[in-house]
């Protein structure tokens, strides 16, 4: 008997370890697949914000419009959002997640399909639609140009030229797909967060995440490294003789291969869906569990009666359950606390968010750096030291166990870092170029009060140049032209690189002295000292970034510590709604528009209409820019400065009384809606 026991009792430890062995391996499952998944959420996320350029350019946009196709994936989001948050933990949260993630790499392959229909890039009017018969001779030279308008009028270039870009409002695919990302990757963090939380050991949840988080930042290295690679890539790389390209990655007209990032990313995200697939709905019930049981036909038909039974029921709760919706909406917007604390975080996330869409773009005008080189730094310095920043916050936090006072504090340090570092950026903006018909006159010798309609000189007003042609030279007097018909330049090198111009009759009204009157092809270089602030500029933004992100991790204490803790999922969704909105959708299209009121010199297609901006004034560009920046962290200050004072005015005993009070009030205001919702949400034991 006793052996009989005895065997009885190890079979029974056997199975319970092969269960346990399953449950491990199933949650296991679960979070490998959801790092990965998370992985591919960043690369997309960062390979849009970095591209952002690249397609304004390819696209020949706007800032304000690229800044609202960036802006369409906070739009996909909102539009499923609350869906997802509500339906989503009654349904197959893994399948639910597995589907977000094959939509988001559907998003990301559309968005790059443009490429393969709009036919060669063309970065200049006199680029040939065959890029393999691009020579110097289609340059605009004073001599040949002079040629050309005797053999082809303006009119027929034009009527030629329109029908070969009628692939223009192509950008909507961009648009749609870049929404559709914003769909897919909705599931991905709440469910994948309740799913954790519901079935990981108990203690271990903030563990998961956080590893879970970490391979994200992962992610967000791995962008910013292809990135920097694809920037270096023609954007025609394949399908044209680059060595017939005239432009480098340092000319305003590059682009590069952005659509190669789109199709990495969004093929990462599909493979990333296939686990999800796979895995139950439930990792603590094995697939034979799931099959055996006649007793669970019986329950689910009890369940079949009881739920016709409760029809019924369930009609009436629906309209106390959204009267105690409405009441709990209520209780958060009239806690002045939270108010305050969504607002002066909108101001304060609005200026992140400003600076990781347009970076690469005010250090490509402003200091002259290529969009390859500054997704390499970005990548290797700045986000490392966020990550290290957002661990030494939570570290910080944890050690000193700090009160909602303390808290505030530590935002307070940050918003002020922020606002002084916005300040010495004033001090490190480059004076622009020096521009002939844009800055100077077109021959060199005096400066102009506005950039528009600059009439021609006598050194070139012979020789019927088009004037909206952007070609730049820069002439050996250190001056840039906007062609070598504007520079008067007669005669070229040919093929021959590097390409030279020579003969130019507005270079030689500057009277140099060894009469070598040339200019050669692309803009003229920043001065050492701009070369100097340019690596100033970045140190003080990587330490910015640092302290920011130390600062920035009590927002994510603040938000639950000042509200009841029955509201802090409602609290935490409509701070996200509000700046996924007004932050996430309207800051690039603001900023952008901002951006684009600097433009001294836009493309014309060959229809006669605006196209994307060639160069700024990087002066006005730089003030507008952080001026901006420092109107939105200044309130920041003023907003903090009023919260920790209500703070601490509720911390003495006499409104400490009234504050406690008050949250009586709200939560027997709230208790018959939380109570009626338990009676119809499924618990995590019944999925």
């Amino acid at each position: 008997m006793d052996q009989h026991q005895h065997l009885n009792k190890t079979a029974e430890s056997a199975s319970s370890e092969k269960k346990k062995t399953r449950r491990c391996n199933g949650f296991k499952m679960f979070l490998a697949a959801l790092s990965f998944s998370y992985i591919a959420k960043a690369l997309g996320g960062i390979i849009m914000k970095i591209s952002i350029t690249q397609i304004e350019r390819r696209f020949d946009i706007s800032s304000s419009l690229a800044g609202l196709i960036d802006g369409s994936f906070e739009i996909g989001n909102l539009l499923v959002i609350v869906f997802v948050s509500y339906f989503g933990s009654k349904l197959h949260r893994p399948k639910l997640i597995g589907i977000g993630c094959l939509l988001m790499g559907t998003g990301s392959i559309l968005t790059a399909l443009p490429h393969f229909f709009m036919g060669y890039y063309r970065y200049s009017k006199e680029t040939n639609i065959d890029p393999s018969e691009n020579s110097t001779s289609n340059l605009p030279n004073c001599l040949i140009n002079q040629m050309l308008s005797l053999n082809r009028t303006p009119s027929e270039i034009i009527e030629r030229g329109c029908v070969k870009e009628s692939g223009s409002h192509m950008w909507i695919y961009v648009f749609m797909g870049n929404m559709l990302r914003g769909i897919g990757e909705t599931p991905i963090v709440p469910l994948g967060i309740s799913y954790i939380d519901d079935f990981a050991k108990e203690g271990h949840s903030s563990l998961y995440l956080g590893t879970v988080n970490a391979m994200g930042m992962t992610g967000l290295v791995f962008a910013f490294m292809l990135g920097s690679l694809f920037a270096k890539m023609y954007v025609d790389i394949g399908y044209v003789d680059l060595s017939t390209i005239r432009i480098t990655p340092k000319d305003s007209r590059w682009v590069g291969a952005w659509w190669l990032g789109f199709l990495v990313s969004g093929i990462v995200s599909i493979i990333s869906s296939i686990p999800f697939f796979f895995l139950p709905l439930n990792p603590n019930k094995p697939q034979k569990e799931r099959k055996v049981s006649l007793f669970l036909h019986v329950l689910k038909t009890n369940d079949k009666r009881n739920q016709i039974a409760n029809l019924t029921n369930r009609r009436k709760y629906i309209t106390k359950n959204v009267t105690g919706f409405f009441q709990s909406l209520k209780s958060i917007l009239t806690n002045p606390l939270y108010v305050i604390f969504v607002i002066f975080t909108l101001l304060h996330m609005s200026s992140y968010i400003a600076s990781l869409t347009y970076i690469i773009k005010m250090v490509e005008q402003q200091y002259g750096w290529s969009a390859s080189k500054t997704n390499f730094l970005l990548g290797v310095l700045a986000l490392p030291t966020v990550a290290i920043g957002m661990f030494s916050g939570g570290y910080i936090i944890k050690k000193f166990k700090l009160s909602l006072v303390g808290l505030a504090k530590l935002a307070f340090c940050s918003a002020t870092v922020h606002l002084l570092s916005q300040v010495l950026y004033f001090f490190l903006i480059c004076e622009s170029k020096s521009v002939a018909g844009l800055t100077l006159t077109y021959d060199g010798n005096s400066p102009v009060r506005s950039h528009v309609d600059v009439p021609l000189s006598y050194c070139n007003s012979e020789c019927n140049c088009d004037e909206s042609q952007w070609e730049p030279v820069c002439g050996n007097n250190g001056i840039t032209y906007l062609s070598p018909c504007l520079a008067g330049c007669k005669s070229s090198s040919g093929n021959k690189e590097p390409i030279v111009f020579y003969n130019c009759s507005c270079v030689e009204v500057i009277g140099l002295q060894n009469k070598n009157y040339s200019a050669h092809l692309g803009e003229c270089p920043r001065d050492d000292a701009c070369t100097r602030k340019s690596y100033v500029y970045f140190v003080i933004q990587v330490l910015d970034a640092f302290l920011c992100a130390v600062g920035l991790t009590s927002y994510s204490v603040l938000v639950i510590r000042i509200v009841q803790p029955e509201l802090k999922a409602l609290a935490i969704g409509f701070h996200s709604m509000i700046m996924r909105s007004l932050g996430g959708i309207l800051v690039p299209i603001y900023f952008g528009a901002l951006i684009d009121t600097t433009c001294m010199k836009w493309s014309t297609n060959s229809c006669g209409a605006r196209g994307a901006c060639r160069i700024y004034n990087s002066t006005y560009l730089g003030r507008a820019f952080f001026g901006l920046k420092v109107a939105l962290i200044f309130p920041v200050l003023v907003l903090l400065t009023v919260f920790i004072f209500v703070v601490r005015k509720k911390s003495h005993g006499k409104d400490t009384k009234v504050l406690e009070n008050e949250r009586q009030v709200m939560d027997e205001a709230n208790l018959e809606f939380l109570n009626d919702s338990e009676h119809f949400v499924p618990s995590a034991e019944e999925q």
